[in-house]
């Protein structure tokens, strides 16, 4: 199914923008019973992907440090200059 967000591999502000789109026209209202159910569908499976790829990004941007003996992840703080 191509309006599948979750089988496509589209950069997190590609799945947000349509997420956008998607509560727009729900928040607009006046749509039949059927349509709303399927953007909810949709929006909800967009969350998804947006949820998950700001979960890879946050362990892509841990960094491994040693704390007493034991490995331990550390949020990214850059050096303030």
């Amino acid at each position: 199914m191509p309006d599948d967000p979750s089988a496509s591999s589209e950069s997190f502000e590609a799945s947000l923008d349509e997420l956008e789109k998607v509560v727009k026209e729900l928040e607009a209202g006046n749509l039949p019973l059927e349509r709303s159910l399927e953007l909810f569908e949709k929006g909800m499976a967009l969350s998804e992907v947006c949820r998950k790829q700001l979960e890879n990004a946050e362990t892509r941007v841990e960094i491994l440090i040693r704390k007493d003996g034991k490995m331990q992840p550390e949020p990214f703080r850059p050096d303030k200059a």
